[in-house]
């Protein structure tokens, strides 16, 4: 019992550890919540007006967006900057010594999705206030519980993703390129900034992690039902499953030799 207490206590310091480091760098945490409520609010006076349409899955297009830019405020901390961070880290040195200390790996990594995760609920309730200014109902409460679950299963494949992508980085310069490469491209196809109505390139990008995520929020954000996207979240569930094996098998805790 209290190896267990002292194992929480190990991870409630290292989650506190990572809240006061983001929170120390304020320009990078104020882009993060910025970004995407300055985004949802241009998408708000641009598309305010237009109704439910088919062209809008029989949503508003203001529906549309806040699931969909809150789905890209996930992906940029628990994907896009979890990378770059952990390069940055290991080619400081950083996480060299982490590893020399008595903290074990998992909950140093558990601590980081659990940073993540926080951050991702704040831009997400962000997103949904600024939605409601522009008259975008709140998710019905019988799918909080759907949304609570696909933000956290989101949030943590994504860190695993991001993990995956970071084994695989060779210096911190390299980082936001490498990140950007695999992301934009995926953001687009799955529908991200415009609906796609191609049956061929859904089901290709229906197999890929940010389309069921998307798809997932919207049902989520838009419905009174209380079931789970059993499909959306399975999906997600493999690519983190295939993330965290490449995570553990490649991760490397020392700088890469030039």
């Amino acid at each position: 019992m209290s190896g267990r207490r002292g194992g929480l206590a190990l991870l409630w310091h290292q989650i506190r550890y990572e809240q006061l480091t983001f929170w120390r760098n304020p320009q990078s945490a104020f882009f993060t919540f910025v970004f995407p409520v300055v985004v949802i609010t241009i998408f708000g006076a641009l598309f305010g007006g237009i109704g439910t349409s088919e062209f809008y899955y029989g949503r508003s297009a203001l529906q549309y967006y806040v699931s969909t830019i809150a789905a890209v405020s996930v992906l940029g901390s628990c994907y896009s900057q979890l990378a770059i961070v952990l390069a940055a880290r290991r080619q400081n040195g950083i996480l060299k010594r982490v590893r020399a200390t008595p903290l074990p790996a998992s909950v140093y990594f558990v601590g980081l999705l659990a940073h993540c995760v926080v951050v991702s609920v704040v831009d997400v309730l962000l997103i949904a206030v600024v939605g409601r200014l522009y008259g975008v109902p709140l998710p019905a409460a019988p799918q909080l519980p759907a949304l609570a679950v696909t933000l956290v299963l989101g949030a943590a494949a994504f860190c695993a993703l991001g993990v995956a992508v970071a084994s695989l980085i060779r210096n911190a310069e390299a980082a936001p390129s490498v990140v950007q490469f695999v992301l934009f491209p995926l953001v687009f196809v799955s529908g991200t900034y415009m609906p796609i109505h191609s049956g061929l390139l859904n089901g290709v990008s229906g197999a890929l992690p940010v389309k069921p995520f998307n798809d997932a929020l919207l049902t989520s954000f838009t419905t009174d039902d209380a079931g789970l996207p059993w499909r959306s979240l399975g999906v997600l569930l493999l690519w983190g499953t295939l993330g965290a094996v490449v995570a553990v098998r490649r991760f490397r805790w020392d700088p890469r030799a030039e």
